[in-house]
């Protein structure tokens, strides 16, 4: 995203729109958790995967100003829910499903990956997701104001390539304006331009957001996942 950013900031009208799908029958179920115990039980590991990679890749989508269309199949979760809340326009199959049921691995979600999907999907539905491990259809999320739209699992592509063709053919400059008034205006104000935000304070102040790493509950959660038991909080 960053290569797409550098092409339209030296006006290159050629990029209209970007679309997001997964693979497979799925737009993302989430980080691979057979590799968590490589990283995860390790405070410092555990902030520079968060802070730099996960947010380092979707600060970059964030901060695109192309559109970005979601086309979404199959199981949304976890960074899945994080991906398309990074997107504009997004678009599901009838059956896709989505949460965030990290909860059962016994650990939060990063404090700014939450700020991110609470702007989203809404403050009920992201504490329904992280403190009930709650799961949600496409419909649910279409009510909730998350989705763009719902259509029937086999219509989902040709949906998404059409929303596709309709941006490519208006205004580029125009839409690429209109994404930098609206990322201006979810941007908090800072009257003394010195004062740390409200989530800058939490990911580097105390006590240490990433300090559970190797905490008895992250590594229960984990390890029951892995050996396909309950864990036992």
């Amino acid at each position: 995203f960053l290569g797409i950013q550098q092409q339209a900031e030296r006006g290159d009208d050629s990029l209209r729109c970007v679309l997001i799908a997964g693979d497979g029958g799925a737009f993302c179920a989430g980080g691979d958790i057979s590799e968590y115990p490589d990283f995860r039980f390790d405070p410092a590991a555990l902030r520079d995967f968060h802070e730099n990679d996960v947010w380092g890749g979707l600060a970059a989508m964030l901060a695109c100003d192309v559109p970005i269309v979601a086309r979404i199949d199959g199981a949304c979760m976890g960074a899945g829910v994080e991906i398309a809340s990074c997107c504009d326009i997004r678009i599901a199959g009838s059956s896709a499903r989505f949460g965030a049921p990290i909860a059962k691995l016994g650990f939060p979600m990063a404090p700014r990956e939450a700020q991110l999907v609470a702007g989203a999907v809404g403050d009920v539905t992201a504490r329904q997701m992280l403190l009930e491990a709650a799961t949600f259809t496409a419909p649910e999320m279409l009510a909730r104001g998350f989705l763009s739209r719902v259509v029937p699992d086999d219509l989902a592509a040709a949906e998404a390539q059409g929303t596709v063709q309709r941006i490519a053919a208006l205004a580029p400059r125009a839409a690429r304006m209109n994404k930098q008034t609206f990322r201006a205006l979810k941007m908090p104000p800072a009257p003394d331009g010195q004062a740390l935000s409200a989530i800058e304070s939490i990911v580097n102040g105390t006590p240490d957001p990433y300090a559970y790493a190797n905490s008895a509950e992250h590594r229960e959660g984990i390890t029951a996942f892995i050996e396909k038991r309950a864990p036992a909080f």
